[in-house]
């Protein structure tokens, strides 16, 4: 299979083209391409993927919240060129949106066909890219996901770790809730998922939730750090520029009917430190 992936150079991006090893795979990434310019809908519809995995956005919340423009003009705009270029080329699209597109008080977890309510600039944007997606094509996969991490680049794992080294001490909150997802599960979820054909709404984490705090607690400990503090707080003691949804598990009922489901969420966070 022919399959073009945005954003290769990313934690998701660098997993599939593990789990998508032997496919013909093109990455299209920063500097070289950027989504948000119109000329990438010819360059990508230039490739003739058969499939195009949409992973590249800009997932920085409180970033998000200062810059909305940019937001909006990469994960809004940069979304709508690459369905117009599958459109074009007759691809079918992955695109990996987020959690965040729940405002987290519904009080269960969300199913695929909850309706989004989003509230930070970042949860507005990534809802907005769905419905370019849902428009403009018909052959499509919207993975919802949340708490990604991996061994590459920066994120929640790697950024407790470094606070507990410099600090000593840590406050984490309790009342955000969802589920870590570690890339490389992810990866292999959207692997099975694309040969199966079929299309529409899926939510892919691994599974089981937790809060932050119990997260970090189970990072520390899994670490060899499990004797630094960590004082639990609420998220109105920790003040941010885009606060979060704090309710936000998501259900995994269409992948689960296809067999798809993903490990807990601690098993996974083995294996991280496993093969570090």
């Amino acid at each position: 299979m022919r399959v073009v992936i945005t954003g290769h150079k990313g934690q998701l991006g660098q997993a599939l083209q593990t789990a998508l090893a032997g496919e013909e795979l093109f990455g299209l990434d920063l500097p070289e391409h950027d989504i948000a310019d119109p000329a990438i809908v010819s360059r990508v519809a230039g490739l003739q993927p058969e499939l195009v995995i949409h992973t590249a956005a800009m997932t920085d919340v409180d970033g998000c919240e200062r810059d909305p423009e940019r937001a909006f003009r990469i994960n809004v705009l940069g979304t709508h060129n690459i369905a117009l270029a599958c459109g074009r080329c007759g691809a079918a699209m992955v695109h990996i949106s987020t959690n965040d597109v729940f405002d987290g008080r519904l009080g269960r977890p969300y199913y695929e066909w909850d309706t989004p309510t989003p509230r930070s600039t970042y949860a507005r944007s990534k809802a907005a890219a769905e419905f370019y997606v849902r428009s403009l094509l018909h052959r499509f996969y919207i993975v919802r996901t949340a708490w990604l991490y991996a061994r590459q680049g920066r994120n929640f794992v790697t950024k407790i770790i470094a606070a507990a080294d410099e600090r000593g001490a840590l406050r984490v909150v309790t009342d955000e809730v969802s589920s870590p997802t570690y890339a490389p599960d992810l990866a292999a979820a959207i692997a099975r998922l694309i040969r199966t054909g079929h299309y529409g709404i899926f939510h892919f984490t691994n599974s089981g939730f937790c809060s932050r705090y119990e997260w970090a607690c189970a990072i520390l400990e899994m670490a060899g750090r499990g004797h630094v503090p960590v004082e639990p707080i609420t998220s109105q003691q920790w003040e941010r520029p885009a606060p979060p949804p704090l309710y936000t598990p998501l259900q995994n009922l269409t992948g689960a009917a296809l067999g798809i489901t993903l490990r807990p969420w601690q098993e996974a966070l083995r294996d991280y430190f496993a093969r570090g």
